[in-house]
């Protein structure tokens, strides 16, 4: 079974998922609140991944972990499926959380190993 970090790189780097991406060119992850409530935490399901059913247990999840909430910062996202997922969460008027550990980072997995609980 993976751990914490891992579950959560796996996801953002699938196409399964529509409610987190990659922002600011992989270095944080970002994460429609409202869609993910729906898609990932709400009841079971075969995109069933946390035990829990409930944002803020899964937040401090991210904290315990070393994740920080970061604003986003600068201009938009120059990726395309960035932007266009920053688009759809704006128009839907959704809340986007955006979380930083530099241990998480999409072109580097190998650095998970040091993504560890406090």
């Amino acid at each position: 079974s993976l751990c914490f970090p891992e579950k959560l790189w796996k996801m953002v780097a699938s196409d399964r998922f529509r409610s987190l991406w990659w922002s600011q060119g992989g270095k944080c992850v970002a994460i429609d609140e409202g869609l993910f409530k729906e898609e990932v935490l709400a009841g079971g399901g075969p995109l069933r991944v946390f035990t829990t059913q409930n944002m803020r247990s899964f937040i401090r999840q991210l904290q315990k972990y070393g994740f920080s909430k970061v604003q986003p910062d600068g201009p938009r996202s120059a990726s395309l499926p960035e932007f266009l997922a920053e688009e759809a969460a704006a128009s839907a008027h959704s809340q986007i959380l955006h979380y930083y550990n530099p241990s998480f980072c999409r072109d580097h997995p190998q650095l998970l190993t040091s993504c560890k609980r406090r």
